[in-house]
């Protein structure tokens, strides 16, 4: 198991490029510094520094064990201070999970900002979790509250839910497109131009439900290119690679590159959802849950 101290004393050293200079800043002697040094180093199997008369540096791997090592220790702190705070009696902090469409929709940083300024010590920890890890941590109560697409059943015991916004799905198409001169487009229209398909990391089978989706309304998508992510699938749209269907809250500030149209004839949208465990509800998380909910707008 890691030591955290021995962590610290190992980014001293890599901050200074010296054992004496790292002494100093942590009030230590050198040949103790050097010996937890060395022991982290057998411990890991892992070379650290690269180790010279004047000075010693950080090894390749060195570098990126450095990386980490300092993240490691932020979170620590965080934890450290969350941990005393409970300990002080205070109401602690939020631990929240949520998916992407509940920032780029807004809901989650505007409930963050209105949080800021009503209990600005708060502490908060952000997870970007597929909703099925986020209602088990509900469960275990490592979360407090969950923004997902779709909500637990109706019938379960354990949470609850209610629904946020509605976020529309918009053909995306390149500005300079034949189409984009046309303000309503049919299916026909669509048969036979190229796409750039979306994943959704939620369905397995995403792929056959997008197409089987696109049939429906009267056209067969012709599949170019996969997008991870509607970012992604807006900048190949932009550079005129093909058309994509994206939630409309994705679309802003896009009007030089990118056409939108609202397809009247495929009603589908994309839903946000606020969820959390029924029981033994602390005051913060109500008072947050109320924030989040005022941030949402069912459309």
């Amino acid at each position: 198991m890691l030591d955290l101290r021995q962590l610290r004393y190992f980014v001293a050293v890599a901050e200074t490029e010296h054992v004496g200079r790292a002494a100093e800043r942590l009030h230590i002697s050198q040949s103790p510094l050097s010996r937890q040094i060395a022991q982290l180093e057998k411990n890991l199997g892992l070379t650290l520094f690269e180790r010279g008369q004047q000075r010693i540096r950080l090894t390749r791997d060195g570098q990126v064990f450095l990386s980490e090592a300092r993240a490691l220790l932020r979170h620590a702190d965080r934890l450290e201070n969350l941990g005393r705070r409970l300990g002080r009696g205070e109401e602690g902090g939020l631990c929240i999970g949520y998916v992407a469409d509940a920032m780029h929709t807004g809901v989650l940083p505007q409930a963050l900002r209105s949080l800021h300024d009503e209990r600005p010590g708060i502490h908060v920890a952000l997870y970007s979790l597929p909703p099925a890890d986020q209602f088990e941590g509900l469960r275990q109560r490592s979360l407090d509250i969950a923004l997902v697409q779709e909500p637990p059943p109706a019938d379960d015991p354990d949470l609850l839910a209610a629904p946020l916004l509605e976020d529309p799905l918009l053909l995306a198409l390149p500005a300079r497109h034949p189409l984009a001169d046309r303000e309503e487009l049919t299916p026909k229209d669509l048969d036979g131009q190229p796409w750039i398909a979306v994943e959704n990391p939620q369905d397995p089978a995403w792929r056959d439900t997008f197409v089987a989706a696109c049939v429906a309304s009267g056209f067969t998508p012709d599949i170019r290119m996969e997008a991870a992510e509607p970012l992604t699938a807006l900048g190949l749209v932009a550079s005129g690679l093909g058309l994509a269907v994206v939630q409309r809250s994705m679309v802003r500030g896009l009007a030089e590159t990118v056409a939108v149209r609202e397809l009247s004839w495929h009603h589908r949208s994309i839903g946000l959802w606020a969820t959390w465990h029924r029981v033994d509800l602390r005051p913060v998380v109500a008072s947050f849950r109320a924030l989040v909910l005022r941030s949402g707008h069912l459309e």
